[in-house]
């Protein structure tokens, strides 16, 4: 099982369950699925940049890419509909905490002047949201091997949680986010 599967299941569901005063430990937030997304707008004049980010994105997670088509035509963009402009992955289950942990145990300290993650990146529902800008702070990605450097998002979707209790959830998995008193709680 993985470290931080575990520790959810043995540490932190019994510590939400104290804390928010719930009935049940069904009724604690919990990570559903991450999703990591990379846009290639590049792509309409040069398939293989897109090939490359899809390679570079299953080298990360240790799962096969699906394009993502365009949803319609924009002329001024030269992009028709069901053209391919990128590539995502959806993780569930052992993956996703394997993915988690080399997230915030190995990749977001590589990244340069690094001083914590974004706590205000929650929506109404509770699901966070990172925007990275280099996909070479992933171990598994070769710097000499990269051709351009491009940005990924990354969408933590969090089950029965709000803002509040999502970034309790995250805190608890150790998520470093930058001081709160500074930015404003929400």
């Amino acid at each position: 099982m993985a470290r931080l599967k575990e520790k959810y299941f043995d540490e932190i569901r019994p510590e939400l369950v104290e804390e928010l005063g719930l009935k049940t430990p069904m009724q604690a937030p919990r990570l559903t699925k991450i999703t990591l997304n990379m846009g290639v707008g590049e792509a309409k004049n040069n398939s293989k940049l897109l090939d490359a980010a899809a390679e570079q994105l299953g080298q990360i997670t240790g799962q096969k890419p699906v394009l993502t088509r365009a949803r319609k035509s924009v002329a001024t963009f030269k992009i028709r509909d069901g053209m391919p402009l990128g590539c995502k992955v959806t993780l569930r289950g052992e993956r996703m905490y394997e993915f988690l942990d080399r997230l915030l145990s190995i990749s977001l300290p590589r990244v340069r002047d690094f001083r914590g993650v974004n706590e205000k990146a929650f929506d109404r529902q509770g699901n966070y949201a990172i925007g990275l800008q280099e996909q070479i702070i992933f171990p598994e990605i070769d710097y000499d091997e990269v051709d351009t450097v491009r940005g990924l998002d990354i969408v933590f979707t969090i089950e029965n949680s709000n803002p509040e209790n999502s970034y309790k959830l995250l805190a608890k998995f150790g998520m470093p986010f930058r001081d709160r008193a500074a930015a404003g709680a929400f």
